[in-house]
Parts: structure tokens; C-alpha cells; sequence
């Protein structure tokens, strides 16, 4: 999290002395130094540079473009929310968002850790719009008034989830360690912002497409991401 105070001076800035700057040419070194995810450290660094020799900047699809005239350009990053539509504005994929949120080391509350366990679980081998699907089914049910009313209750109510224990709702063994927890509470982090696209809010089921429950015929199909298709009543 951050903030980007951009202070953009006056046309006096070339009378200085200072040296022009192709702001959209150092912003392209800076992307292809991180393979297409500049760092918030690195964006901020290219601005300040491109803020002290022109007299306005503006951010738009991961470009820098000279604009008309301003006197500053104030970027706050407050919150999961509102930093994922600034990167998703600047051009970055789910997978830099992903990558963003499971380094921040910001801890999940008891519901919210429901739905990372459940994305572990039942999503960790499909890709990362999968997973933020199934994230998104759980707080859909859970909104529903159709299941329990919060994230852990759906997730442990029994029968729903093959990974739960039916009989006591016990999680089994997370390897809290692994790749696959920092993206699944990363997706978490981004599903309860409501931060990227997925699924609308009335899509409340999913299997595998391996298998063919009978629930399915009667349900309308929405969408099949990675191996899962998902449904609406």
C-alpha cells in the first residue's frame, strides 16, 4: 500500500536546465525490466523522474502520455480495493495482482481464511480465474440466504465441500508454506475487495467437469473455467 504524491511543476522546469525526458520510453524500460508488472516502487520512481521535466503527466493503460498543463497528480493506494483498479487501470493481469496481494503479509480474518482454505482445496490445480471463481460461489451462497449466512458456515456446512469433514466441518492439513496458499490468499484478498471481474452474484454451484451430478440438469449453465463448470438456479 502506498501513496503517490506527484507534484508537476511549471513550464520553468526546461528553463532550469534540466534535460527532457521520454516519459513513454522509461516507463516501457521499467516494464520490461519486471516482465510486464513494474513495481509500485518502480512506477513511482518513473513519475517523479517524468514529473520533474514536463508540465503534466498522465497514467493511463500503463503509459505515461504529456497532457495539458496541471500543478499536481495525487495517486492514493489505500486499501486492496482501490489499489487493484489503479494496477488494473495501469494494465495489470490477474496473475501481477495476485503476485501484489500475496506479498503484502496482510493477515486474513477467521471468514475470510474460510474462503482461502476452500480455494486451496478445491482450486489450487486450476488457474487463477478458477480459483477466483470459487472464491466468489462461497460469498454468493453466503449472501444467497439460500445457505448459512457467513463464508465459514458455507464452507463447513456438510455435503457442500468434498474437502471438509462432513461430520465435525474439519479442515484437513494446509501447507501454509507453499506457492499455492500465497495465490490462494491472494485471490481471497481480491474476491472479498471485489476487485477483479468473475462470476455475477446469482452463480451458487460448480463440480468438476470429470463427473455429472444429477443437480446439474437442473440448474442453467453459466460458464466452465478450467475444469469446473459453474451454474445459476
Amino acid at each position: 500500500m502506498g501513496v503517490f504524491m506527484l507534484a508537476v511543476g511549471s513550464s520553468g522546469a526546461n528553463a532550469q536546465g534540466i534535460s527532457g525526458l521520454n516519459v513513454s520510453a522509461a516507463v516501457k524500460a521499467v516494464e520490461a525490466e519486471a516482465a510486464g508488472k513494474p513495481s509500485l516502487a518502480q512506477a513511482g520512481a518513473v513519475l517523479q523522474k517524468a514529473v520533474a521535466t514536463t508540465t503534466a503527466v498522465t497514467l493511463g493503460n500503463g503509459t505515461i502520455y504529456q497532457s495539458q498543463p496541471a500543478t499536481s497528480v495525487t495517486v492514493k493506494l489505500n486499501n486492496v480495493a482501490s489499489e487493484a483498479a489503479w494496477l488494473r487501470s495501469a494494465g495489470w493481469q490477474l496473475y501481477a495482482l495476485v503476485d501484489r496481494f500475496a506479498d503484502t503479509g496482510d493477515a486474513l480474518d477467521e471468514q475470510s481464511r474460510c474462503i482461502a482454505v476452500a480455494v486451496y482445496h478445491e482450486a489450487r490445480g486450476e488457474n487463477l480465474e478458477g480459483q477466483l471463481a470459487v472464491a466468489k460461489v462461497i460469498m454468493n451462497r453466503a449472501a444467497s440466504g439460500k445457505y448459512p449466512s457467513s463464508w465459514c458456515a458455507t464452507v463447513k456446512q456438510p455435503w457442500q465441500f468434498s474437502f471438509v469433514n462432513p461430520r465435525s466441518g474439519a479442515f484437513p492439513y494446509t501447507d501454509t508454506n507453499s506457492n499455492a496458499w500465497r495465490k490462494a490468499v491472494a485471490i481471497t484478498k481480491l474476491a472479498v475487495a471485489n476487485a477483479v471481474p468473475t462470476l455475477s452474484n446469482d452463480v451458487l454451484w460448480y463440480h468438476a467437469d470429470y463427473v455429472a451430478p444429477s443437480w446439474g440438469r437442473r440448474l442453467s449453465f453459466v460458464q466452465k473455467i478450467g475444469t469446473h463448470i459453474f451454474y445459476r438456479a
